[in-house]
């Protein structure tokens, strides 16, 4: 089976040894994502900004291994400060409402504390799985 590395450019991938994401078909893991916008290495200073950040970096992620967010099927939240963890359920319903995949929450320190939400998903090509695309929201 064929193996492929996504790289993101972000400078902690070469510093630490991973890759943002890896496709292993039909499945795409992605590493625990944070907010920062890789572009100009800045992140924001509060949660529901680093949230939203991490979203759209993992939906690049998935789009660069032929997916989306529409195929994540699990979902892990690390978040140093619990109570916090609820100031992002909007954002996540709007990227996730719909998609609905199994998560779970940890509350655990980060590596950077600047850091106050990371995300992993992981996610199963539709078309591999034989759907449809439709999604049962029942």
């Amino acid at each position: 089976m064929h193996r492929r590395f996504i790289s993101s450019g972000s400078p902690f991938e070469d510093q630490i040894g991973y890759s943002r994401a890896v496709v292993q078909d039909p499945f795409v893991f992605v590493s625990g994502t944070t907010g920062f916008d890789y572009s100009t290495m800045t992140i924001a200073p509060d949660i529901v900004a680093q949230t939203d950040q991490c979203l759209q970096n993992i939906e690049q992620a998935l789009k660069a291994a032929d997916s989306s967010l529409l195929d994540v099927v699990r979902i892990t939240y690390v978040v140093p400060n619990a109570e916090d963890f609820e100031k992002c359920w909007p954002v996540l319903r709007r990227y996730l409402g719909n998609i609905r995949p199994a998560a779970m929450m940890i509350s655990a320190k980060l590596l950077d504390p600047r850091m106050l939400i990371e995300i992993e998903v992981t996610a199963m090509k539709q078309s591999a799985a034989g759907d449809d695309g439709s999604r049962n929201n029942a």
